[in-house]
């Protein structure tokens, strides 16, 4: 008996599932969906072979990962429309791993990043990607549009022995004359189907267009340009279940545990990342613990069945998006096709000109890129400025996880000079002689060296009063600063009296026998964590 996938206990099991449209789509939709599927996974084929050879493994290992992990992230992950898959960031860690311990050790090493990223997701370290400022996300997307730019140019080179090279169509000559002309051509009219055909009609999503329409032309005309299986068969069968042959030992761990690491975490920050972008353009929230957990169960089940591992690709999740992809079905039909590319259809997408998949990234590079940086850039600071340039200078230099906690650690690294330079306090004398210092700002570490500056204790009255209704009292620096501060007017023969400090600040500090004014406007606010003043050591936290 066919079950009705639309039944009630179907939409109450698929409800639990973030994102998945439990509405019967219309077929209009059904329409849309796949047919943006199957632009993807045109797109996917040159893009999996190419960071197979980077990684120095066969094609077929790229092209399981493009499938495995683009099915279940299209299943479970945080986000429907994204598309996910071997990526060229995770390939260039993974080529030493390759070269000096093999692909078995690859494949260990993809089952324990997948676990690690799984971990990730299940104690919600997705939510760290909140700290990402809009300047760094600007860089990284500038960057990774040039990225992608540059990496299509290993496509305007003569064919080569890409075995040789290790990079796929990167280790011909460059093309010249005729053949560069035609090739050039066949991207612009490309790109040019791309731009033109949303104004006539939207029956057919237009790269998808744009890729037929090149190919018939080069087929139908006999043209002599690189295709698709110029850079490798994509022929192959269905991935074989297949546990890593390595020895199951602690030195085993310390080969690919580091690499793991590495791998996750770049993993994470591409997907999260992309996550936020394609969230902006659906208008979508949440899920990046989901993603991380999606992301993680991907790369643990490619591990077993001869994969290289994946994360998200942000320029295959905007071609979908703009094609109109929107739910869960876009994605597995991506990777449903691509499995039949596999199975059954490689001869056939073998032919397709390398030049049409070119235009269509090209067009993913000038959608991608925001262009409204130039304009943000006059009218925010010059420090904004300063790091969405380094963003994506390094992004481009190096990679995408290097510049991002780049960006994080100088933006962090600014906010925390500016609040310290916030520190001050107006101070004054009462009628009955006690000094008041009213402290205004926040206390931290950055803070902690120009709040002592603020006090003259040998110059002080013998009473004196250090009002924080102003400030707060943020860490174990500021504890420690209280502290010392206290003690210098005590070492004097002064006393010092503290005010408007937060019960639990008062807790901690009473402990040292400083005396603490209570009030009914005391503030609320709680420090990160318990600290004693008696040990300097945190405790457990609030």
């Amino acid at each position: 008996m066919a079950i009705n996938p639309y039944s009630t206990f179907a939409r109450n099991l698929m409800s639990n599932v973030s994102g998945f449209d439990t509405t019967r789509p219309t077929p209009a939709v059904l329409k849309t969906e796949i047919l943006s599927g199957l632009t993807v996974a045109l797109a996917l084929v040159p893009e999996a072979v190419a960071f197979a050879f980077v990684a120095g493994v066969e094609p077929l290992v790229g092209l399981y990962a493009a499938f495995i992990v683009g099915l279940i992230t299209a299943l479970i992950g945080g986000r429907p429309g994204m598309i996910s898959g071997a990526t060229g960031a995770l390939a260039v860690v993974m080529v030493a791993l390759v070269a000096e311990h093999g692909v078995e050790y690859l494949f260990a090493t993809v089952v324990l990043m997948g676990i690690l990223q799984i971990l990730a997701g299940i104690f919600r370290l997705g939510r760290f990607i909140r700290l990402v400022p809009h300047a760094v996300m600007l860089g990284f997307v500038n960057g990774l549009a040039i990225v992608i730019f540059l990496a299509q140019l290993g496509q305007f080179k003569v064919p080569g022995s890409a075995e040789a090279s290790g990079h796929g169509m990167a280790g011909g000559e460059w093309l010249s004359g005729g053949p560069l002309a035609i090739m050039l051509g066949l991207v612009a009219l490309t790109m040019a189907i791309i731009w033109l055909l949303p104004k006539v009609t939207n029956v057919i999503p237009a790269p998808l267009a744009g890729i037929l329409i090149v190919a018939l032309i080069v087929i139908g005309f006999g043209i002599d340009v690189p295709r698709v299986g110029d850079m490798a068969s994509v022929e192959g069968g269905l991935p074989p279940f297949h546990v890593p042959m390595v020895p199951f030992n602690l030195e085993t761990l310390e080969i690919i545990l580091p690499y793991a690491v590495i791998l996750a975490a770049i993993g994470l920050i591409e997907s999260l990342l992309t996550l936020n972008l394609v969230g902006q353009m659906t208008d979508k929230r949440g899920g990046a613990s989901q993603e991380c957990v999606a992301q993680g169960v991907a790369n643990t089940v490619t591990g077993f069945f001869g994969g290289m591992g994946g994360c998200a690709m942000i320029g295959q999740s905007m071609i979908n998006v703009k094609s109109g992809g929107r739910t869960r079905i876009a994605g597995i039909a991506a990777a449903l096709f691509l499995l039949s590319f596999i199975l059954f259809a490689s001869p056939l997408i073998e032919q397709i000109p390398l030049a049409a998949l070119v235009g269509v990234m090209f067009m993913v590079v000038i959608g991608t890129f925001a262009w409204n940086t130039f304009r943000i850039m006059r009218v925010s600071t010059k420090f904004a400025s300063f790091v969405t340039i380094l963003v994506t200078v390094v992004t481009v230099w190096q990679d995408l996880a290097v510049a991002v906690v780049v960006g994080v650690i100088v933006s962090a690294l600014q906010y925390a000079w500016v609040n310290a330079t916030r520190i001050s306090a107006r101070s004054y004398t009462t009628p009955e002689g006690e000094k008041v210092y009213q402290v205004r700002g926040p206390l931290f570490f950055g803070s902690a060296a120009g709040f002592t500056e603020l006090f003259t204790p040998k110059d002080d009255p013998k009473l004196v009063v250090v009002d924080f209704a102003d400030s707060r009292v943020a860490d174990q620096s500021a504890l420690n600063a209280i502290e010392e501060l206290t003690v210098k007017y005590k070492e004097l023969g002064k006393e010092l009296q503290l005010r408007h400090l937060s019960p639990d600040c008062q807790r901690l500090l009473s402990q040292t026998g400083m005396i603490i004014v209570k009030s009914e406007d005391d503030p609320d606010y709680q420090l990160a964590a318990n600290y004693s003043v008696n040990t300097g050591l945190f405790g457990g936290g609030h």
